[in-house]
């Protein structure tokens, strides 16, 4: 478990360096929420009508742009105002793995502009160290696109989560590769925001770990109903995800598959919250 994890959201954003982390925790703990909604549809009408609706419930909203048949400059900028209304963060789960200058290209350019308008992004770290500096030299450039924000001071909060581990059956996201993905992240802390991953990463090459870490873990797959589908994914409760050092939980089709969305996303953010609060001795 995290050094960290034993303590509060509110704390955790009073004490974090990162800025985009510190407005993560702040947003937890102002809506009482760890949810990230994995909204896995595939027409702009849905992805826009499910970040409304759900918007107010969650901390962070999870896309995966590419697969979206309709997608036009006016379905991001409409899911940027819908981030700022709801307050919640948006996650682009692109998982860059190419070479440095490759996923430059695909992170700050190309049709889909990744950088302009996904506050999160993550990357697998296959390629090498390189990936990692790659991407954080795009978010620290000088004519980086800042996006929107109003004037609010938030057009620079960019993060990257790093893939260490995956909840599919066989993965192959272990030891090394896992050892490596936390070796990585304390040499760029100022942009690597955590991990997602099955647990907490603190205690993973200990002879590294700094004074302070705070590391963010996303954990996938959680289901309050389900234990798996026919792909290979395994699912695990809310309850098990923060148990094991999660700080939010991730969750798709157990959500936006519900006959009622809105009602299933209030018993993951209820479930997710309990977990937490008897995680950190109800602070």
């Amino acid at each position: 478990m995290s050094s960290k994890s034993h303590l509060s959201y509110a704390t955790r954003a009073t004490n974090h360096t990162n800025p985009l982390t510190k407005r993560l925790f702040s947003i937890a703990e102002e809506k009482k929420t760890n949810v990230t909604i994995s909204a896995d549809v595939t027409t702009s009408a849905e992805l826009l009508d499910l970040a409304d609706r759900l918007g107010p419930y969650i901390a962070v909203l999870k896309t995966h742009i590419d697969i979206l048949d309709d997608l036009t400059a006016s379905t991001l900028s409409s899911l940027q105002d819908l981030a700022e209304r709801h307050n919640f963060l948006i996650f682009e789960d692109r998982k860059f793995i190419d070479i440095g200058n490759t996923v430059q290209k695909q992170y700050h350019g190309g049709a889909l502009r990744i950088s302009q308008w996904a506050h999160i992004v993550n990357c697998a770290v296959l390629p090498g160290e390189g990936i990692v500096e790659a991407l954080a030299q795009v978010a620290a450039a000088e004519d980086f696109p800042h996006g929107s924000g109003g004037g609010s001071g938030r057009e620079r909060e960019r993060g990257l989560l790093i893939l260490a581990e995956m909840t599919s059956k066989g993965s192959l996201a272990t030891g090394t590769y896992t050892e490596r993905s936390v070796e990585y992240a304390r040499r760029y802390k100022g942009f690597v925001m955590g991990f997602v991953s099955t647990r907490a990463l603190s205690e993973i090459a200990p002879e590294g770990r700094e004074e302070g870490e705070d590391f963010v873990v996303f954990t996938t797959g959680v289901n309050l109903a389900s234990k798996g589908d026919k792909l290979g994914q395994q699912y695990q409760t809310p309850q098990s995800a923060v148990g094991r050092g999660a700080d939010f939980i991730i969750a798709g089709r157990g959500i936006y598959k519900a006959d009622d969305p809105v009602e299933a996303v209030k018993a993951y953010r209820e479930a997710g919250w309990e977990a937490y609060l008897e995680r950190v001795g109800g602070k």
